[in-house]
């Protein structure tokens, strides 16, 4: 079967791991799932970091918020607070974490831009929506971004990922480690839509600290190795090898 668009449907994540760049990478469409609940566990409003050669990792950076309906709050509903002092800590943290390594410049770009955006407040989705696409944009990527609360889609779970990958004409749906524990891939069968399994990033150290964000590995390498060591120097960005059910 030939595929023309390959999709990923991902929550919006504060500097997202790397095995959650790598799926979007692959992609030809990222789904922001932002309609979603918000979950304070999850990377949603946060991002854990650890310096450079550290094998763990040391610390959260986490975003304070408000959710207007409680625990029932969607991830476009929840509201960022203190924007003011939230900017500071960002680039504080990030500065403490990464500012000696050798590609701090890198980091700190990305850092100060997206503290920018923090410091006018506003709704978390959109913040974090962005600190993705800016990683997404230095790794040369060209995909489209669309948001689920765009799409008139109102099917549960699996359904409604399928639905989502049908609204964007998507032939192949993505899904990562975490959602393949639950797909169901019945839905996506019905409509013809293949479901991938992207291997995740190869490099031992990348698979041994897969909960920090992606600003330790650019701290790290830089982008352009980064770049390199995800997609291979030839590989277009769009699209990764993997393997398919029907």
């Amino acid at each position: 079967m030939q595929v023309d668009l390959v999709c990923a449907i991902h929550q919006p994540n504060l500097f997202p791991r790397l095995s959650t760049l790598a799926k979007l990478l692959a992609a030809d469409v990222w789904i922001v799932l932002d309609d979603v609940q918000f979950n304070s566990r999850d990377y949603q409003h946060r991002a854990r970091l650890a310096a450079p050669g550290q094998p763990a990792p040391s610390q959260w950076l986490s975003l304070p918020v408000y959710r207007p309906r409680g625990r029932n709050t969607a991830i476009n509903e929840v509201v960022l607070l203190e924007p003011t002092k939230s900017s500071r800590r960002l680039t504080g943290l990030l500065q403490q974490h990464y500012g000696r390594s050798r590609f701090w410049p890198e980091v700190r770009a990305v850092a100060y831009e997206l503290a920018k955006i923090v410091g006018n407040g506003g709704r978390l989705a959109e913040i974090t929506e962005e600190s993705t696409r800016a990683l997404l944009q230095l790794l040369n990527w060209r995909g489209m971004v669309i948001r689920s609360s765009e799409l008139a889609v109102r099917g549960e779970r699996s359904a409604r990922l399928a639905d989502l990958a049908l609204a964007v004409g998507a032939d192949r749906y993505l899904c990562g480690p975490g959602g393949a524990k639950y797909l169901s891939t019945q839905p996506f069968n019905e409509y013809g839509i293949e479901v991938g399994y992207p291997a995740p990033p190869s490099r031992t150290a990348w698979q041994a600290n897969r909960g920090v964000s992606t600003l330790h590995w650019v701290a790290e390498i830089g982008f352009a190795e980064l770049r390199q060591g995800l997609l291979g120097a030839e590989q277009p960005v769009g699209w990764r090898s993997m393997t398919a059910t029907r």
